[in-house]
């Protein structure tokens, strides 16, 4: 029989006792391909403090049975976001100020298959909504097809993206920088976009 979970929606100051495990969670679930992040609780608890100032921000997390933290995705308006976030819209003519951007989703690896990424979709694009925003954004690290950490089978989510009416966004590009498992210092990456837009 398979656990049982929660779906909690949180915003702003609401996100304040859950930092830490949040922060945990993302380090966690970063380490592996294709982020390959060696993280700190330090950085995170500066990270996630952008959600936690934003007014209109949503963090919905998950929790199994005991009150643990399973997985957690977020959102804010991209004109709360920073300006690495932002650039790449600004040159690409895009209005910062009609756009939601998706931070991240994670999920432990035991707690996938259920069905948690399309509802990260679903209760994001309707906070999207509520908001009065017609177009929702996230990004993803490139990794050439050859990456020497790539494990055998592994499949990236471009086909999950689509099927929930994402474009890949070539033109739309950020360089962000940290540090990988085996690195001794941060490096830079490229991340592209990916966009959605709606009428209603």
């Amino acid at each position: 029989m398979q656990e049982t979970f929660q779906i909690h929606e949180l915003s702003g100051p609401q996100l304040e006792p859950w930092l830490d495990a949040l922060g945990g969670l993302r380090i966690r679930v970063f380490r592996d391909f294709p982020y390959l992040y060696d993280g700190t609780l330090e950085y995170e608890r500066d990270y996630l403090r952008t959600y936690l100032n934003a007014a209109d921000s949503l963090v919905v997390i998950v929790t199994d049975a005991h009150g643990n933290l399973v997985g957690a995705t977020t959102c804010l308006p991209l004109s709360a976001e920073g300006p690495e976030f932002q650039s790449p819209f600004f040159e690409q003519g895009h209005d910062v100020g009609r756009i939601l951007y998706f931070g991240e989703s994670v999920v432990l690896a035991e707690w996938r298959g259920r069905g948690l990424g399309k509802e990260f979709f679903v209760r994001r694009e309707a906070h999207a909504r509520r908001l009065g925003l017609k177009t929702a954004a996230f990004c993803a690290v490139d990794r050439p097809d050859d990456h020497p950490q790539r494990p055998p089978g592994y499949r990236p989510l471009d086909g999950f993206w689509q099927s929930r009416g994402y474009l890949k966004q070539a033109a739309l590009q950020a360089r962000f920088s940290w540090q990988e498992i085996g690195e001794a210092t941060e490096s830079a990456k490229t991340l592209t976009f990916w966009l959605k837009s709606w009428r209603d």
